[in-house]
């Protein structure tokens, strides 16, 4: 239990007993107690008052002062008031926050995990690009989004799998493939055609060209089937060890390459239409196989064109994308047996989620072990206008370009600063500046201040104390009681980032440990002064960098030791 945990579950017993002097009668009711947003309201507050208003039948405020009127005096707590409808806000004695100290020192990197998943088995696909060309924008931020939201709910307890869902079959394969037909017929025979719905980035080109250059015109005289899918051969490879490269210079270890062909080859997507076949749910209309997805989809209005049924099966006998998904989904919760599946999709994928669950539940299977995070486009922006093109190649900004202009530690951070499902704009001059605006800047600037000062003091024949060995009541300030807190609450901070699949927060968590750090810094000196007081802070600044060095580890980002 973390130092916030214990004190939440202090004032909790203190609250229970005080409750139970007061209104013996009284059933305990689910009360919260949590800091408050505004500080002028103590260190903690609790609704047990609001919420015993009912039961008592009496006025909040007065049950709140018979409440508070029952708690006898504590070491912990040093004032409390009665505040609004009935609030109970509780102020501390700082002793307690120097027991974080001790904590940091004890777990070092390990400082800030916790154990709620108790090994629960957590599957998260994140990116999935068609391995057709290469990866965009929403790549990069889903990338940064899913790759932090695994290493969060490791540091929860759960036991993570990082999964990338190659689609290497069905329709977008088969585009491809026209795709690259088209053009090698093109460059060598200057042949027009080329299909209407084809891929037309200068990748196929260059695949179709390279093809040529290393084999001639070999596919001439073959049939266009044959043709096609030599070409499939050779360029899909090349695609995924592309993308395989670009992730991982974006940081970016998968567990598990998960392909969707495996789902062909081995019966999965057929054995699941059979299954679903036996269900009401499945009916043949125009020669092909269609699921009722419309029964688990609200439908908004008369002209809402994605209140549909889903083709399962083709009317020439293939199974659809939507058939491979749905036994992939399968493969997950039952053939492997994880207890959550977590997906990372466009916002365009929105109207998916319901048809899906609703698949898994025609199977038997839960459909709350699929959750699905939605994630907005972005823009990306410079000098206050909307940027298309690279300026290097003067073509679509790729993940490649984007690691290559701006560095991987400030995409990964920057595409974590929001929420998933807020549109984001990022700013490309902003990303690379070197100022306090800057927030990957700020917070790698606050732990290279950090270990430059750890420097200066041993050079001085200063290093850092044990915890046993300094006097942590010397640290009174406001500036070091204010980071005391902050860095106590990073146990809880990840629980709650963990339970809301909510990266974001760890992002905000540790801008703001380091503008307390900042603050801290201008406020109190520790080289030359009195020698206990210098060992403190030393020490306090110690504990600041090993908080800030997890969150960015958990991010994905480095922590500089010069800047």
């Amino acid at each position: 239990m973390n130092i916030v945990e214990k004190v939440q579950s202090e004032i909790r017993n203190i609250l229970s007993a005080a409750l139970g002097e007061a209104y013996s009668s009284a059933q305990t009711p689910d009360f919260l107690v949590e800091v408050p947003k505004d500080p002028s309201n103590g260190d903690y507050s609790t609704n047990m008052a609001m919420l015993l208003a009912r039961q008592l039948k009496l006025p909040p405020r007065e049950i709140a002062s018979k409440i508070v009127a029952c708690i006898p005096p504590c070491s912990l707590i040093s004032k409390i008031d009665i505040a609004g409808a009935g609030f109970i806000n509780f102020y501390l004695n700082n002793s307690y926050l120097y027991e974080v100290i001790s904590e940091i020192e004890n777990k070092c990197e390990d400082y800030g995990k916790i154990n709620i998943g108790n090994g629960k088995k957590i599957n998260v696909e994140f990116v999935s690009a068609n391995p057709t060309g290469p990866m965009h924008m929403g790549n990069a931020r889903g990338g940064a989004i899913g790759d932090c939201l695994a290493s969060v709910l490791q540091m929860a307890g759960y036991d993570v799998t990082r999964e990338f869902y190659v689609n290497d079959a069905g329709a977008q394969i088969d585009k491809f493939g026209r795709s690259l037909e088209a053009r090698y017929r093109q460059i060598l025979t200057g042949s027009t055609d080329f299909p209407e719905d084809g891929y037309k980035g200068d990748d196929i080109t260059v695949h179709a060209q390279n093809y040529i250059d290393l084999y001639g015109d070999k596919l001439l005289n073959v049939s266009e089937a044959e043709r096609k899918q030599a070409l499939i051969d050779y360029a899909l490879p090349l695609n995924l060890k592309k993308m395989k490269k670009d992730l991982k210079n974006y940081r970016i270890e998968y567990d598990n390459w998960f392909y969707e062909s495996s789902l062909h080859n081995n019966g999965d997507v057929l054995k699941t239409i059979e299954l679903l076949k036996e269900t009401s749910l499945v009916y043949e209309k125009d020669g092909a196989l269609w699921f009722k997805s419309t029964e688990f989809i609200e439908k908004r209005g008369e002209d809402d064109r994605s209140y549909k049924d889903d083709v399962l099966v083709r009317d020439n006998g293939i199974p659809t994308y939507f058939a491979a998904d749905i036994a992939y989904h399968r493969n997950k919760l039952l053939t492997r047996d994880f207890d959550l599946a977590i997906n990372i999709w466009g916002a365009d994928h929105h109207g998916h989620i319901a048809r899906m669950k609703g698949a898994l539940q025609a199977l038997g299977l839960d459909p709350d072990k699929l959750y699905v995070i939605t994630m907005q486009l972005v823009r990306l922006m410079e000098n206050g206008e909307i940027v298309r093109m690279s300026k290097r190649t003067g073509k679509m900004i790729t993940l490649s370009d984007l690691l290559e202009d701006i560095g991987v530690d400030a995409a990964r951070f920057f595409f974590n600063l929001r929420q998933a499902g807020s549109h984001f704009d990022f700013d490309l001059s902003l990303a690379v500046s070197q100022t306090n605006d800057n927030p990957v800047f700020y917070v790698q600037y606050a732990h290279a201040r950090i270990c430059s000062i750890l420097r200066l003091m041993a050079n001085d024949g200063i290093n850092v104390l044990p915890y046993s060995e300094i006097d942590a009541s010397l640290l009174t300030a406001p500036q070091e009681v204010d980071l005391l807190k902050k860095i106590a609450e990073l146990p809880e901070e990840v629980r709650i980032a963990a339970e809301l699949y909510e990266p974001s927060r760890l992002t905000r968590y540790v801008t703001e440990v380091s503008a307390l750090f900042h603050s801290f810094y201008n406020a109190c000196r520790i080289r030359g002064e009195e020698p206990a007081l210098a060992a403190a802070r030393l020490k306090l600044c110690d504990c600041v960098r090993i908080v800030i060095a997890n969150c960015l580890k958990a991010l994905g980002v480095t922590a500089p030791q010069k800047m």
